[in-house]
């Protein structure tokens, strides 16, 4: 798995791409949390690129989450489609998150 962080207008984005896995979530979990630490509450993830998403990977999601919202922020997932979309559907994750729903 890759990821790319950017932030910009107080929006900090984060590009996945291929498979999100427990063995690769620390180190994005580390990052998103620093960001967190420097006062930046809104997030958007986007999945356009990503393949696959197993449950620590999304544990990664609900952990910015329930850090960002108490401070009024909050997190945004694009691009969702295939298996990912699937799985966001099957494990209700769609109901907690805002869910970008353009096509692309």
């Amino acid at each position: 798995m890759e990821y790319g962080i950017n932030e910009s207008g107080g929006v900090v984005t984060v590009a996945l791409t291929g498979n999100l896995y427990v063995e690769s979530v620390a180190k994005l979990r580390e990052d998103c949390l620093k960001y967190i630490e420097q006062g930046k509450i809104n997030f958007v993830f986007d999945m356009h690129k990503l393949e696959y998403i197993d449950s620590s990977g999304l544990g990664v999601l609900i952990t910015v989450q329930k850090r960002v919202r108490p401070r009024g922020g909050n997190v945004t997932i694009r691009g969702l489609k295939g298996i990912v979309r699937e799985l966001f559907e099957l494990t209700r994750l769609d109901k907690v998150f805002d869910i970008e729903r353009n096509a692309g």
